[in-house]
């Protein structure tokens, strides 16, 4: 997918679907999560839920086109901003043609469940994304 170095895919199964047969938006929001995770345990070194100091603040999703049982769907994340206690991404969904199923956007807020409350972007977070996406975000 272009633009995204991550892209975890995703088979749609019968449970996915709602009465018309094709992928109930609802579901979306769990095919980005496993996109997300995937990308925090690859590029972040994120191993336990202790180590996984987020907390969803919102979520955008776009529906271009549907997706049917038996596909195996591309989902695709990048992170297009770093900021002081959170950071965004971006995610495209695209269907085994090639086609766009949706476009998404999740900011994602660093939280200290411990002390119940936010927190910076760990340093070591912020280098290693910018390494991953070959991109400095202090100049963004």
């Amino acid at each position: 997918m272009e633009g995204f170095r991550f892209v975890c895919p995703q088979e749609v199964m019968f449970r996915d679907l709602d009465v018309f047969g094709h992928v109930n938006n609802g579901v979306y929001l769990t095919y980005l999560e496993n996109a997300r995770i995937g990308y925090m345990r690859d590029v972040l070194g994120i191993e336990s839920l202790e180590d996984l100091l987020v907390i969803v603040a919102n979520v955008s999703i776009d529906f271009r086109s549907r997706a049917s049982l038996g596909e195996t769907l591309d989902v695709g994340a990048r992170v297009s901003r770093i900021g002081t206690k959170s950071f965004d991404m971006d995610h495209e969904v695209h269907g085994p043609d090639g086609r766009l199923v949706a476009t998404a956007s999740t900011t994602l807020v660093t939280f200290d469940y411990r002390g119940d409350s936010t927190m910076p972007v760990p340093e070591l977070w912020r280098e290693r994304i910018e390494a991953y996406e070959a991109r400095d975000f202090a100049a963004a």
